[in-house]
C-alpha cells in the first residue's frame, strides 16, 4: 500500500534528501496555472505510459492532486505501485495545503502576489502572559500599532492593539487582547480580501498556515499600494 503523507515538511525532506519525484495528477490546465516546484504532470489515463517514460523506478515518487477530498492521487499512487514503483507516497492534503502554507510555487500565475507574499513576516509577536509594559516596548521599538498574540508554537491566539495596551496600567497581554481574530491563508487572492477588509474596517489580518501558525501580518495599506501600482489581480 502506498504511504500516505500528511506533512508538507516530509514532502520537502523526501525531495531534498531522497531525490523523490513529484507528480501532479490534476488536468494539465490546472497544473500549468500553478504547481509545486519541479513537479511533473501526468493524467490518470496517461499514467501507465508516462510513468515508464518519465519516472525512475529506483527513486521515490510523490503524487498529489487538489486536496484531501480529491481521490486522483490515491488512485495514481495505487497504480504506480502496481507498475513496479516500490516507494510511492500520496501527499493527501495536496496542492491546496501547499499553497495555503505559502510555500514556493511555479506556473503561469505563480508570480501574481497573494496574501502570503505581501504579509509582513517581521511582525511583533507576544504571548498572553507577557506584561503589557514588555509588549508595548516591542510595539514602540518597531513602530507598529498592532502585534500578534501567539502560543509557544506560534499558533495565533489574538491581536494586541497599541492603544488598548497603553490605556491600561499594569497587567498582562491576556487582559486586553482581541481574541479569535479572523485569519487568512497564504494563497488568498488580494483584491477580494482588500474589499472585505475595507467593508469591515479591518486594518490588518494575520496570515496563517492550515494549522494556525503565524506566517505574517497583512495590512490593508500595503495591499492598497499594490492595487494602485496595478500589481494585484482579481484572483
Amino acid at each position: 500500500m502506498p504511504t500516505r503523507l500528511m506533512d508538507r515538511q516530509e514532502v520537502f525532506r523526501l525531495v531534498e534528501q531522497e531525490m523523490a519525484q513529484l507528480v501532479e495528477v490534476l488536468p494539465r490546465e490546472r497544473y500549468e496555472q500553478v504547481h509545486l516546484p519541479g513537479a511533473l504532470q501526468m493524467g490518470l489515463r496517461d499514467l501507465d505510459r508516462q510513468a515508464r517514460e518519465r519516472l525512475d523506478t529506483a527513486r521515490p515518487v510523490i503524487v498529489y492532486c487538489a486536496d484531501e477530498l480529491c481521490d486522483l492521487s490515491a488512485r495514481a499512487a495505487a497504480r504506480l505501485q502496481q507498475l513496479g514503483f516500490r516507494q510511492v507516497y500520496d501527499y493527501v492534503p495536496g496542492k491546496a495545503d501547499w499553497l495555503a502554507a505559502g510555500l514556493p510555487r511555479e506556473g503561469e500565475i505563480a508570480s501574481t502576489p497573494l496574501s502570503g507574499d505581501v504579509a509582513d513576516r517581521d511582525v511583533p509577536v507576544c504571548t498572553v502572559d507577557q506584561t503589557l509594559d514588555e509588549a508595548l516596548a516591542v510595539l514602540d521599538e518597531t513602530g507598529r500599532r498592532v502585534g500578534v498574540v501567539t502560543d509557544a508554537d506560534q499558533v495565533v491566539i489574538g491581536l494586541l492593539r497599541h492603544e488598548d495596551a497603553a490605556a491600561r496600567i499594569g497587567g498582562v497581554v491576556d487582559d486586553v487582547l482581541q481574541s479569535g481574530p479572523a485569519t487568512v491563508r497564504a494563497d488568498r487572492p488580494l483584491l477580494p480580501l482588500l474589499e472585505r477588509m475595507a467593508r469591515s474596517g479591518t486594518a490588518a489580518v494575520p496570515v496563517t498556515d492550515p494549522e494556525g501558525h503565524l506566517l505574517g501580518l497583512l495590512e490593508r495599506e500595503d495591499v492598497e499600494r499594490l492595487v494602485a501600482r496595478g500589481e494585484v489581480g482579481a484572483g
